[in-house]
């Protein structure tokens, strides 16, 4: 998450440096600090440089009257077998209260994702809600000639490679367990659907139908995968297995039918289709057609496309072409409101946190393309987030860590 909020609707905490972390490869005090400044959720105190350990004996009523109203005292201790033991206590200043913490094993490697750990800690104790910064993000980077499928933290930091080529790579998918990225590879000069498990580095074909193979899409089970093939000349969904065959038409419609998206509780399927004579976001059961008529969802704007929705079910993301741009739309399934919710104008791509507090999507600024974060209802601007290398797309933002 890479949010700046509005400082009246800010949490004040007071983070300490963690004891011990001074010549550590990173330090998890500043990885914590900017997790929380970058939800927009809080505000940090400044702490001072002392660092104090969790077993120190803190005057609450001493950072409560600095403007904190949480406090974090923590450290980090190397084992005799090169492991880290990550430690950390959460305090309550207004109430005057210890609200827990965590022990966490770290390596050189992992020390940043004990950080984000914290972090998420923090922000569920504090807030209520799950935080997302140890999950990760996928998106796909062109430099010169040449394509990478890249994996990386919430911040967009620590990336690795999990597939180069010097032919396009498109269309990420997290699966549910977030073990797994489904994605689309023109390696073989045509589109064709793989499967990488990202623990093993192997992947495999799921999809290599006449035509074009694209947009795959997860079901919520992992089983199934809905994707758009042009298998009988325009471009219909049609669901395949997750470990390839089974495939079944989903759409039978003579337009151009893509895009596919499930709802997080299994039972609809949402997508873009030109039936109605420009591309606009539809519902049908996952079943297909066969079993219920597609219903079309989207009516303000005449042109949208890419439908994401939110993990509680409640409310749909998409891309609507206004004023000869194209913005990042929320809209509300119950009502049907829809509001744009940037101040960017290339948008594309979005994706949706796992706890549904924001959105990840691709857009251009400075004239190159760059990913942004935005929280889903709109209340701070977008924010670029800080990802190396070159022109960067197709980002999705993975599910909580398992």
């Amino acid at each position: 998450m890479l949010i700046t909020g509005v400082g009246s609707t800010q949490f004040p905490i007071a983070t300490a440096n963690f004891a011990n972390e001074a010549n550590l490869p990173q330090q998890v005090t500043s990885i914590v600090r900017a997790d929380l400044a970058r939800s927009g959720k809080f505000t940090n105190i400044d702490a001072g440089s002392t660092p104090v350990p969790e077993t120190a004996s803190v005057d609450l009523g001493a950072w409560k009257a600095k403007g904190a109203n949480a406090f974090v005292a923590g450290s980090v201790n190397r084992e005799a077998n090169g492991q880290y033991k990550v430690n950390f206590i959460l305090y309550d200043t207004v109430k005057q209260q210890s609200l827990g913490g965590l022990s966490l094993t770290a390596t050189d490697t992992t020390l940043r994702t004990a950080g984000h750990k914290i972090a998420d800690y923090i922000y569920q104790k504090l807030l209520g809600v799950r935080g997302v910064f140890a999950t990760r993000l996928s998106y796909v980077i062109k430099t010169g000639n040449r394509y990478q499928l890249q994996i990386s933290d919430s911040d967009g930091q620590n990336a690795r490679i999990a597939l180069s080529s010097t032919e396009p790579i498109i269309s990420p998918s997290w699966s549910p367990s977030g073990t797994k990225v489904a994605y689309v590879s023109f390696e073989r000069k045509k589109p064709i659907v793989y499967i990488h498990d990202l623990p093993t580095g192997r992947r495999y074909i799921v999809s290599d139908q006449k035509g074009n193979n694209s947009a795959p899409a997860w079901s919520p089970d992992s089983n199934t995968l809905a994707v758009a093939l042009s298998l009988t000349g325009n471009t219909q969904i049609y669901s395949v297995n997750s470990t390839g065959g089974g495939l079944r038409r989903l759409t039978q419609s003579s337009s151009i039918d893509t895009e596919p998206f499930y709802s997080p509780d299994g039972r609809w399927i949402y997508f873009t289709s030109d039936r109605g004579g420009a591309p606009q976001i539809y519902r049908m059961p996952a079943q297909g057609e066969s079993a219920g008529a597609a219903q079309r969802v989207t009516f303000t704007g005449s042109y949208n496309t890419s439908p994401r929705i939110s993990p509680d079910g409640k409310l749909l993301a998409y891309i609507s072409r206004t004023g000869g741009g194209f913005k990042l739309y929320v809209q509300d399934l119950q009502s049907g409101a829809a509001n744009a919710i940037t101040n960017t104008n290339r948008d594309e791509s979005p994706s949706f946190a796992a706890n549904g507090q924001y959105l990840l999507y691709a857009t251009q600024s400075g004239g190159r393309n760059v990913l942004a974060a935005v929280p889903s209802d709109g209340s701070a601007p977008p924010q670029i987030l800080s990802v190396q290398g070159g022109s960067v797309r197709e980002p999705s933002w993975g599910p909580f860590m398992q």
